[in-house]
């Protein structure tokens, strides 16, 4: 619709009173007219002013329907009717040939009218049927009446030239033919038979189309509090995207199983990466899938299969959510992965263990960028050197880490903890079950993490690692994850099955090991509980209890007797009062 109002003007001929009117910005291109310019047939003002009222309506509709027009030639045509718009089409065409066979009797035919009509009728029964029966489908009458019907406004459909659906919508024309003839012939022979109303608008499926859609989508789940960072965003919208485009750009309403089918196959059989692979970087999705079949190169995993399956799913999900949707066609279609999460990602050896927090990171480097060469710096002040160990006690993530403000290491009953949270600009968690509150481990304490944490707080940073800005990924760990992966490169120990995730293993058979009941642990690391438990209260176990357990945890083994300065510890007392 055309947002600004239409100002027609008045302007004589002669004595007769004119309306002349401009052309809307949005349709002057491509009305057929440069302007509406018509009589009011009227000499009388008073009723020229009455008349341009009614025309201004008129006039409006015309733009309207214009627009409409311009709207059905510019979305895409259907592949397929439903067979409930073939039936709908088959109704509006009966209810066309009774009504225009009730004006005609209206006028009082004669007999020799009566006896033309009475013809007519028999024929297009005796033919309809004949056709109808013998599955004669294809007529030049048939053929331009369906063409036709479909552009009627009751109706408004447009259907692919090549939609295995025209011989059932000649069929629909032709029984709804029969009927009426038969119909017809009852009112010939005196019975009295009604005129159906006329059928609602053909009631559609919204005709959005998805790739308009998927913007939407993404801002909205962007700018919500605590919603997608850039990366989860690019990373959602590019799968969505690459979908759309494999399976051609339609109205959201009009995708199925098949194409769903067909975008997992293709996933099946791409290797990661796949767009920098040469010989693939230049190809559309369905086209490198098949090329890499042929070179026999890896596919990616099931599990990044599923994860990709996901994006697209909640993409459908957020579609029937806030449009006309039928169903999901991703509903169901997953990748069956043998085997646990364990076996994607080990938690660290202890041989692996000792070699991280005995690199040059903890007995002395060279400077802060070149961490990894011997050296007489301890970087104790730098985040490098504190993420692993947080990562050690707490199982936290890199990302959670990472993103910790100084005011979420916290005091509380004497009891020194760190909130992870979501509460606060900038920062985001997994999901809400990865809010809690971890007690700060004794031997975190000893190694000086709660004189660090007031020492950045006593520098006025906000953030407890400043020294990790935010990638343009939108995430904090990002770079870090990188500088982690080049630490475990030059201690020699790096495989395809450790990461610093596997700190977060490491710490759940620590937990296990030290006979820390497994809710506990599940609380500890953010895990979200299950059935009624999870349903109703704060789902946090108290800080007293939490502690208790964290007392319990020792990794058997493990020297890091190096690392710990009592003098560097700090009472709960202590850290009150340096933070007041």
């Amino acid at each position: 619709m055309n947002d600004l109002p239409y100002h027609p003007r008045l302007f004589r001929r002669g004595n007769v009173w004119w309306h002349r009117g401009p052309i809307p910005r949005d349709i002057q291109d491509t009305y057929p007219k440069s302007e509406e310019t018509f009589s009011l047939k009227t000499s009388d003002y008073q009723e020229a002013l009455r008349r341009v009222r009614i025309a201004v309506v008129e006039v409006q509709e015309r733009f309207d329907e214009h627009r409409r027009t311009l709207a059905r030639q510019q979305e895409p045509a259907l592949l397929e009717l439903t067979p409930d718009q073939l039936k709908h089409i088959e109704d509006v065409y009966y209810w066309h040939l009774l009504d225009e066979d009730e004006e005609l009797r209206l006028s009082e035919l004669d007999d020799a009218d009566f006896e033309e009509l009475s013809e007519l009728i028999a024929l297009g029964e005796e033919v309809g049927g004949y056709e109808l029966a013998r599955g004669k489908m294809f007529s030049p009458f048939t053929e331009s009446e369906a063409a036709e019907v479909l552009t009627w406004s009751s109706v408004d459909l447009k259907l692919d030239k090549a939609s295995p659906s025209w011989p059932r919508l000649y069929r629909a024309i032709q029984t709804a033919t029969v009927r009426a003839a038969q119909a017809k012939r009852q009112r010939s022979e005196g019975l009295p038979v009604e005129t159906p109303p006329e059928p609602q608008t053909n009631q559609r499926v919204d005709k959005h189309l998805a790739s308009t859609l998927i913007g939407e989508w993404v801002a909205e789940k962007s700018r919500a509090k605590g919603g997608w960072t850039p990366a989860t965003a690019a990373a959602n919208k590019l799968w969505t995207e690459r979908f759309v485009e494999m399976a051609s750009d339609r109205p959201i309403g009009d995708y199925g199983k098949s194409d769903a089918r067909e975008f997992k196959t293709a996933l099946l059989s791409l290797p990661p990466n796949w767009t920098k692979i040469k010989g693939l970087e230049k190809l559309a999705m369905k086209e490198a899938a098949k090329r890499a079949a042929e070179l026999k190169l890896a596919p990616m995993s099931g599990k990044n299969v599923n994860k990709v399956l996901g994006f697209v799913r909640a993409f459908w999900n957020w579609a029937k959510a806030n449009y006309d949707v039928p169903s999901n066609p991703f509903d169901g279609l997953n990748v069956k992965i043998s085997g646990k999460a364990r076996d994607e990602r080990h938690p660290f050896a202890l041989a692996e263990l000792s070699a991280i927090f005995k690199s040059p990171i903890y007995t002395g480097c060279q400077s802060v960028r070149y961490h990894n060469s011997p050296g007489d710096l301890i970087p104790s002040d730098n985040g490098i050197y504190w993420v692993p160990l947080v990562g050690l006690f707490t199982g936290c993530r890199s990302g959670e880490i990472i993103q910790l403000r100084t005011e979420d290491v916290k005091i509380e009953g004497g009891i020194a903890y760190i909130e992870v949270t979501d509460d606060g600009e900038d920062l985001s968690l997994k999901n809400s079950g990865s809010r809690r509150r971890i007690p700060v481990h004794r031997t975190l304490k000893e190694i000086g993490f709660l004189r660090f944490a007031e020492r950045q707080r006593k520098l006025g940073h906000k953030r407890l690692f400043p020294d990790f800005p935010k990638a343009k990924d939108g995430t904090y760990s990002t770079a870090y994850s990188r500088k982690f992966s080049n630490l475990l490169k030059a201690l020699e120990v790096k495989h395809d099955k450790i990461s610093f995730h596997s700190f977060r293993h490491t710490f759940e058979d620590a937990c296990r090991n030290s006979r820390i009941p497994l809710d506990f642990v599940n609380a500890l690391q953010g895990h979200a509980q299950q059935g009624m438990a999870g349903r109703y209260g704060s789902g946090l176990y108290g800080l007293k209890l939490l502690a208790e357990e964290m007392g319990k945890l020792e990794y058997d083994m493990l020297d890091l007797s190096h690392l710990l300065k009592p003098d560097r510890a700090l009472t709960a007392r202590e850290f009150i009062d340096a933070t007041e």
